[in-house]
């Protein structure tokens, strides 16, 4: 049904676990040339070699977003590697948990250098090849929470994928001449390691509240955002998909009990 994306380049942030990893799970399946990148070294190897298992190619570089040298170096990684870069998923990000009024400064340099600045400077790192590329496609992991939704004790990553979306829609509009697209796949509730650490109470509530009735994979994401570096989406930039499995929509827990089947 679209247009075959095998032998793209893509590079994938913060790819060693989790939403990351299954973005570039997809990306590899659908045939795409994958680099991932990362903190661990470890994780990085594992990731990579899963996805060589698969049938996928795949390599490594590691590096920390929130640092221009180090975006400059996966860039430059990706052109010597694959050739250029036809697309980027700035997924990289971070949320350990503070309230407002616990919240420090460094945590706040920590969450919005690696979620905000660190998709900025990603971008910007791999601009020339995607202009270069002529279907360049930026897209970005924001969330639900802090765009659409809040939760206590994420004010600093609220606020960080908040700015993601307003940082994508002046980039959609500055790159549109270049024939980049820049846009965003929100997730809700996924299944990861991170979800995990935060206890099984979190999660069997966080499933109930949950129209579809269950949390989401890594690549429900994937597919999202595959989708938004197809040929097929090259009129849509500056956009969002919500992959939430409804949870967004339900105004109170009496509007989930209402949709119930009736039991009688």
């Amino acid at each position: 049904m679209f247009t075959s994306i095998a032998g793209r380049s893509v590079v994938v942030t913060g790819a060693t676990r989790g939403i990351g990893k299954g973005i570039a799970q997809v990306f590899a399946g659908a045939g795409a040339r994958v680099l991932i990148t990362g903190r661990d070294e470890e994780a990085a190897k594992g990731t990579v070699a899963e996805l060589s298992a698969g049938g996928g190619e795949a390599s490594y570089v590691l590096g920390d977003v929130s640092r221009r040298g180090d975006c400059a170096r996966i860039a430059a990684t990706a052109a010597e590697r694959l050739g250029g870069i036809d697309v980027l998923c700035a997924n990289a990000g971070i949320f350990p948990e503070a309230s407002l009024e616990d919240v420090t400064e460094s945590d706040l340099d920590q969450v919005f250098g690696v979620n905000l600045k660190g998709t900025i400077l990603s971008v910007q790192a791999c601009l020339p090849a995607l202009v270069a590329s002529g279907r360049g496609r930026v897209i970005l992991t924001s969330s639900i929470t802090g765009p659409i939704t809040g939760f206590p004790g994420w004010t600093h990553y609220g606020a960080s994928k908040a700015g993601q979306l307003g940082f994508m829609r002046t980039a959609a509009i500055e790159l549109a001449p270049r024939r980049v697209t820049v846009n965003a796949v929100l997730p809700g509730n996924i299944v990861t390691e991170g979800l995990a650490g935060m206890g099984e109470d979190y999660a069997a509530g966080m499933t109930a509240a949950i129209p579809m009735g269950r949390l989401g994979t890594v690549d429900e994401i994937g597919y999202a955002a595959l989708f938004l570096a197809t040929d097929e989406a090259a009129y849509i930039t500056g956009q969002t998909i919500v992959v939430d499995g409804g949870q967004v929509l339900p105004e109170s827990p009496e509007a989930m009990a209402a949709a119930e089947p009736d039991s009688a």
